[in-house]
């Protein structure tokens, strides 16, 4: 049964949490166009594609998005509390802290449920069509632009320099076009004066060009005799197809394998399929150097090889002195062949290894993420207690420092996973596990109103101190240096 003091603690959580949830979903989607910038403008993008675009980038952030938020709300709701004296009023009614955090502790708690949820389900498919769309705006070419005095190459097949751009952008002057077949020479055509229009679908441009030359060489490359003509033309109709700079998307199919594309049951099944690549290697390995190394499959696994010097004095023994040379070629080229097997299996062998770490990564990611809402509870709710300010001023200050911790610490902890540093569990929960200590040490100091962030505490305690270092000063003083 929800009580009085529950509605209270949940009422004054639900606004800032809200609020503080959207503000950081739209900084994060900023950060992302922001590195991206480069690759959107001047592509002609539609506002339906940008549209798109965000609504999966936001999808995207909202694993990093929540816990931000609870620990921004939770010290804003708890400070809040605490700079009306309504704490105060709380505890002195005999109610302890962990009491009357514990609806706050309850939502946490189901909000790192629903956060799992999200990245189980949800993040997959937002990630999948994020880098599909992503791969198609990089790779879509620029709208097209002519300007004046520059080539414009970006229809393929054709360089087109203007000199000159009417201010009605579709009468030009001094046109130059280079066609370009890969014969002999290029086709080229000048025109004094053209008017440009583009199709109503966008797909073709044509121009109107007058008083102009069309020149072409035919001939072959092998053959230097070519035949030259030259074609004048009061008015001459040119038309380009401009497919190639719409905005064509890619199949899904092209990144559903990617480890971040998957979900926690299709990440077991990737993990347990690669798990098996020690065996499958090792056999491959047996079967490649057992093709040119013939007596690697009859070794027996008592048997103790000889040293160099001595398989070197056995082999003159038998082979003729007239086949040393041609024995070392050979054994040399087998050697080569051996080795270069070898570093192709390696190469093969830790790709196959690092898409192992990147796929438990993944699966131990999207727990990770989801309990990062309830540790950073623990760490703001108890500060939000302890400093006693509400508002966005000083809770906003200690909630980036300790986000700004916890998202070190979580990319630290990836990084050290690709690099093969640390195991998966121990480097994506790393953030885990240095955060909830913290957050104990601040709950322990929170529950027997410590005064850790009161400066008015350090202000006193520096003034009981300043006559004993004085004391010490003189004392020091007084001896002097034989």
């Amino acid at each position: 049964m929800i009580k009085k003091l529950d509605k209270l603690i949940l009422k004054a959580f639900v606004g800032p949490f809200i609020a503080t949830f959207f503000i950081t979903l739209f900084v994060l989607v900023l950060q992302f166009f922001w590195l991206y910038i480069d690759d959107f403008v001047g592509k002609g993008l539609d506002l339906v594609t940008i549209g798109e675009a965000i609504l999966y980038v936001a999808a995207t952030v909202v694993p990093l998005a929540l816990p931000l938020a609870v620990l921004l709300s939770s010290i804003m709701t708890f400070g809040n509390l605490g700079e009306t004296f309504e704490l105060v009023a709380i505890k002195s009614a005999g109610i302890p802290l962990l009491r009357f955090m514990r609806p706050i502790m309850v939502v946490a708690l189901i909000l790192s449920g629903v956060a799992f949820l999200f990245n189980n389900y949800l993040l997959p498919v937002s990630n999948l069509k994020l880098n599909r769309l992503k791969y198609d705006i990089i790779n879509k070419k620029p709208a097209f632009d002519l300007r004046e005095g520059s080539f414009y190459t970006n229809i393929p097949g054709y360089s087109i320099k203007v000199g000159k751009k009417e201010k009605d952008d579709s009468t030009l002057r001094e046109i130059i076009i280079f066609e370009k077949d890969y014969n002999l020479q290029d086709n080229i055509i000048i025109a004094n004066k053209g008017i440009m229009r583009v199709s109503d679908d966008k797909r073709f441009l044509e121009f109107k060009l007058m008083d102009g030359w069309r020149y072409t060489e035919r001939g072959s490359r092998v053959n230097t005799n070519t035949e030259y003509i030259r074609l004048g033309f009061k008015e001459f109709k040119k038309v380009f197809d401009l497919s190639s700079l719409s905005f064509n998307k890619t199949e899904d199919s092209l990144f559903k394998d990617n480890y971040q594309m998957l979900s926690v049951r299709q990440l077991d099944g990737a993990i347990d399929s690669l798990s098996k690549v020690h065996t499958i290697f090792r056999k491959k390995v047996s079967d490649e150097i057992g093709t040119y190394v013939q007596f690697y499959k009859y070794m027996d696994t008592a048997y103790t090889p000889l040293t160099t010097k001595a398989t070197a004095d056995s082999l003159r023994d038998i082979i003729p002195d007239s086949l040393h040379s041609s024995m070392n070629d050979r054994v040399l080229s087998q050697l080569s062949i051996v080795k270069s097997s070898l570093e192709i299996t390696k190469t093969d062998y830790q790709n196959r290894m690092k898409s192992l770490r990147l796929h438990k990564m993944a699966w131990h990611e999207k727990f990770a993420m989801s309990i990062a809402c309830f540790v950073l509870f623990l760490i703001g709710a108890p500060l939000g207690s302890i400093i006693r300010k509400g508002g966005i001023g000083t809770p906003l200050v200690f909630a980036v420092i300790f986000f700004v911790v916890f998202f070190l610490l979580n990319n630290f902890g990836k990084k050290f996973v690709k690099e093969d540093v640390m195991a998966p569990i121990w480097g994506i929960w790393l953030a885990t596990f240095v955060l909830v200590p913290i957050g104990v040490f601040l709950t322990y100091k929170a529950m027997r109103d410590s005064q850790l962030f009161n400066k008015e505490f350090y202000y006193r305690t520096f003034r009981r101190l300043r006559p004993l270092l004085s004391r010490f000063n003189k004392k020091s003083g007084a001896v002097q240096p034989q």
